[in-house]
């Protein structure tokens, strides 16, 4: 197992890692599928030491003016077609600023807890997704192995167990969301004032019989998380490993809560910066910036330095800034990784992994707590409407990889005329620059982009979780285009990986 090996110090590396030469530049291109391009690009400066790592999200951004001039009851379908990897997410946020839009101050009990369990319902799916699929490998197997080894298919056959249960827990995670929203999503769901539909006993029933496996499978998971960490705990601290602010939600308590709640921001240290910001005083503390390189605005915490404005959201950094999780197995799992930095905050992006599986258990817990109560099936599903309807709403929800952010303008004919959305990935891209900068740092050597140095980088990528197909490999098939180019644009050498892990090189005559 790689975690094994430990990392090369900095005093052994060489003072120059390629000659003194103009800057130039290193690109990783992943294809994706579903739509976005990641690239990653490595600058050396002139002495050619790594100057800095970025990943590049190219993204379609018109789906916001999409939205503009449509009913408020469209807004939550439609916007799930936004991404196919937190449909539940960007489907709830919607639900939850058109309640605003539309009148509705307080839902029903039952309209309530059926969003809850749709909610958690997802965060089971998607941490099992992310940790049992496209983490496992990295994990369990190690970048030694080859990439088209290195899959959950090759997990399977090592870990067959594990794998299988990781199957059924994505599984349990998916009926979850089936159960409230209907087959295929569209059937039933959030609406603005409450729920479509409401969930049939015997779907109750059926999912209450499941979740105790979920949770005892979860906390078999944990167990071996925190064994692989003990096999070589400075690598698992340091890889990635890059100070920052972190950002999240909490209930007015300090309680943590993904559904609804306050913002709340620690330092890298683990300090308060600010708290209890209601998510209509969202710009109050961050605002979104242009950068440079990129057509994309990028939010930055106000009152602070341009170097250190930056900040993380996500698993890694919930865990750190609530004061406690409320289902008790998962808050003693949480202290557990906690404690893995004695005192300190953590910011190693391997810690990532651990963090999202305490969080699965901790919505594991959840949702069976809310099945054992009766009163979920109830038929209260529609609130009723209040005589003030404001003509603004931002609703803000904690979705799997982080704190996503919807704010709206609506016109008094109930129609949308402004929307800005921001996503996690978008929050993180910083985050992700800086850990990318740090893994490249430690493991490039001199001229050549080795399959190792790909594995690592793709590893401190995957850890965020972030919203692009070139970020997983659920099948060990993840196709790279590697190129180095000097500062005039002349291709010094070119290494791609096809769709079967097939590599060939390349270096211009």
């Amino acid at each position: 197992m790689y975690a094994s090996r430990p990392l090369e110090p900095d005093s052994a590396r060489p003072d120059r890692v390629a000659p003194a030469v103009p800057a130039r530049q290193i690109s990783l291109d992943a294809p994706a599928p579903l739509g976005d391009q990641g690239r990653v690009t490595i600058r050396l400066d002139a002495a050619g030491a790594v100057d800095e790592a970025r990943l590049h999200i190219v993204e379609l951004r018109g789906f916001e003016r999409y939205l503009e001039g449509r009913p408020f009851a469209e807004i939550p379908q439609v916007v799930q077609r936004l991404c196919g990897i937190c449909p539940v997410s960007h489907h709830l946020a919607a639900a939850r600023a058109m309640d605003q839009l539309a009148g509705y101050a307080r839902l029903t009990p039952t309209a309530e807890k059926l969003r809850r369990l749709l909610h958690y319902g997802q965060m089971v799916q998607s941490h099992a997704v992310h940790f049992y699929h496209l983490a496992a490998p990295d994990l369990l197997l190690g970048h030694e192995t080859a990439q088209n080894r290195r899959a959950l298919v090759a997990v399977a056959e090592a870990f067959p167990e594990m794998a299988t249960q990781g199957v059924l827990v994505r599984r349990f995670g998916q009926e979850v969301v089936r159960a409230v929203m209907g087959r295929r999503g569209q059937d039933g769901g959030a609406v603005p004032g409450g729920m479509s539909r409401p969930l049939a006993p015997q779907m109750r029933e059926m999912l209450r019989g499941d979740v105790d496996q979920v949770i005892d499978w979860t906390e078999g998971a944990l167990l071996m998380i925190a064994r692989l960490h003990a096999t070589n705990p400075d690598f698992y601290a340091g890889f990635g490993a890059v100070a920052g602010p972190m950002v999240g939600l909490v209930t007015p308590s300090g309680a943590s809560d993904f559904y609804e709640g306050v913002l709340r921001a620690r330092s890298a240290a683990g300090g308060p910066l600010f708290d209890k910001i209601v998510p209509a005083g969202f710009d109050t503390v961050i605002e979104t910036r242009p950068a440079p390189w990129s057509d994309t605005e990028f939010p930055h915490l106000k009152g602070i330095g341009p170097e250190e404005d930056w900040y993380r959201v996500g698993p890694l950094a919930r865990i750190q800034i609530c004061d406690l999780l409320t289902s008790e197995k998962a808050e003693a799992e949480r202290q557990r990784l906690l404690a893995q930095g004695e005192g300190r905050a953590l910011h190693g992006v391997l810690f990532h992994h651990w963090a999202r599986m305490v969080e699965l258990l901790h919505a594991a817990e959840v949702i069976r707590d809310l099945l054992d109560d009766r009163s979920l099936c109830g038929l209260d599903l529609m609130a009723e409407r209040s005589a003030e309807r404001p003509l603004q709403a931002v609703a803000m929800i904690e979705a799997p990889r982080g704190t996503l952010v919807h704010r709206y303008s609506g016109d008094e004919a109930g129609r949308i005329t402004a929307c800005k959305l921001i996503v996690p990935t978008t929050h993180n891209t910083h985050a992700m620059n800086a850990a990318l900068g740090q893994v490249v740092r430690r493991h490039l050597r001199g001229r050549d982009i080795t399959e190792a140095l790909l594995g690592h980088i793709e590893v401190a990528i995957r850890a965020y979780d972030p919203c692009l197909s070139c970020a997983t490999h659920a099948l060990g098939q993840m196709p790279l285009e590697v190129e180095l180019r000097d500062a005039s644009g002349h291709l010094l050498s070119e290494i791609r990986r096809g769709i079967r892990g097939e590599v060939s090189c390349a270096t211009p005559g």
